[in-house]
Formats: C-alpha cells, structure tokens, sequence
C-alpha cells in the first residue's frame, strides 16, 4: 500500500495552484473541472509520479471550524521536506512568502511554517545530519 493522492483544504482553487507552483515550485498534474470546482493537484519535479497534493475546495461545513482551530493553535495543515531549510527560507521570503515561525532547531530537524494565503500553515522540514 502506498499514499497517491493527499489533500490540503485551500479556500480559491486557482489562487493556490498560483502559490504552490510559482511560490512552492510544485507543478501541476491534474486539472479536471468537477462541477463548480476542480481536481487540480500538483506533484514535486523531483518526483513527478510521486504522491499527489490536491488542492481541496473547503466548500464542506466542517472545514471552516476545524482549519481555524488549527491555524490559531499553529498547527500545519501540511508538512514538506526541502533539503537546505535556509535557502529555501531565503528564496520564499524574497518571493514575499509570510513565515510564523522562523526557522528553528527542533530534535532531529530544524523547521519553519509558513502561510499558504489560502487558510493553512504548512511546514518546512530539514533532516539534520546523523
């Protein structure tokens, strides 16, 4: 068994495939309109057949609550690795990207979080070295 597809709840559609590919640098694999909205996912071009991320219309009545909870308790809807979390700061702040935690050493990782513009945090992981 493995994970294809997972989901993130996004609030415009079309503004968060705009900040995860242009900001995040993921690509878009699918767009197939699903009535009033799409099942619009995007992948890593450093695993194009890799899992899926699909970028879920939060239009379902628990969404709201539950994705505000979290937001307000800090808590990433998401979690990415990236392999120099310094850079990958640099670069996302030069492109104007909201950080709420600032990197730090966190055990075996250093991490940050930031803000999706759509209603998540999502998380950037570095493995530390052995």
């Amino acid at each position: 068994m493995r994970i294809h597809v997972t989901s993130v709840f996004v609030d415009d559609q079309a503004r968060a495939l705009e900040f995860y590919t242009a900001k995040l640098g993921f690509r878009m694999k699918r767009d197939i309109p699903v009535g009033d909205h799409r099942w619009l996912t995007v992948v890593s071009p450093e695993q194009p057949d890799g899992v899926e991320l699909l970028l879920e219309p939060d239009d379902h009545p628990a969404v709201g609550p539950y994705r505000d909870a979290i937001v307000a308790d800090g808590i990433p809807a998401v979690s990415f690795q990236v392999d120099d979390l310094k850079r990958e700061h640099d670069r996302l702040t030069g492109l104007g990207v909201r950080f709420t935690q600032e990197p730090m050493d966190a055990g075996p990782v250093r991490m940050a979080i930031l803000d999706d513009t759509c209603g998540n945090l999502v998380q950037l992981v570095e493995l530390k070295a052995a």
